[in-house]
């Protein structure tokens, strides 16, 4: 069992609330990590310690150690530009920049590679197009602006734009929540593919969702992980009554 990411009693608070507590867990590499709870549980506060998000908001406090390849990356001395290259998020809206196909695939690579020639730039983006299966759609369209897209090909795009830069770990924020039943089976199929290449760690309300395309299942209430296991296990024979009660609909 090889864990990308470990955390050891993660406490964390905005101001005097306390949103997280002493949460210990393990996340294996190259596979899909559903985070499910009702709303307000803690799930995307989580998500965004994983890459530091949560430092931009004013009065957060955080204490514990959250390790990633052995690395804590609480502590003050880490770079957080590396480690927000090394760790990518996808937002719950997708929100492509208002420039070219083109160029928002390779702006990652513009703000943290060196001068990289034309032929360079242009297998990045043909990879990273083919990677989230948008290039036979969008090969001829290159130079049209990102924002005449499809919200399922946005939210494609902005997954292409974070993969160009080489991440190991996706984190994905309600991905599909603005999506139809149609384009979100298709961003769960893709989800399945990238996972032989990047860790991913995926919060979503759809809990039909998590037990469709996630390996593991972590169920979080009041800021505490309640439990954590295969998910399989999780939904079919959950070890605390909370955790069923739950996903059985009694609340939440």
């Amino acid at each position: 069992m090889s864990f990308k990411i470990i955390t050891k009693n993660l406490n964390l608070w905005y101001g005097g609330f306390h949103a997280l507590k002493n949460i210990n867990s393990g996340f294996e590499a190259n596979r899909i990590t559903a985070i499910i709870g009702p709303s307000g549980c803690g799930k995307s506060t989580m998500l965004r310690v994983f890459n530091r998000m949560n430092d931009l908001i004013d009065g957060v406090r955080t204490q514990g150690e959250v390790l990633i390849d052995r690395v804590n990356i609480l502590d003050s001395g880490v770079d957080l530009v590396a480690l927000r290259k090394k760790v990518g998020m996808v937002f719950q809206r997708p929100n492509p920049f208002p420039l070219s196909i083109y160029e928002n695939i390779i702006f990652g690579e513009k703000i943290h590679g060196e001068h990289i020639i034309r032929d360079k730039l242009d297998e990045i983006v043909e990879k990273s197009l083919k990677d989230v299966l948008l290039w036979d759609e969008l090969k001829d369209k290159l130079n049209e602006p990102a924002l005449r897209l499809s919200l399922e090909q946005k939210q494609r795009l902005c997954i292409a734009r974070l993969i160009a830069i080489r991440p190991d770990v996706l984190l994905m924020d309600e991905p599909c929540s603005t999506l139809d039943p149609q384009a979100t089976a298709r961003v769960e199929e893709l989800m399945r593919e990238l996972k032989n290449k990047y860790t991913i760690i995926i919060v979503t309300h759809n809990m039909q969702q998590a037990a469709r395309v996630s390996d593991d299942t972590g169920f979080m209430l009041l800021g505490e992980l309640v439990e954590f296991g295969r998910t399989d296990q999780v939904f079919k024979a959950p070890l605390d009554q909370r955790t069923e009660d739950y996903i059985t609909g009694r609340y939440g």
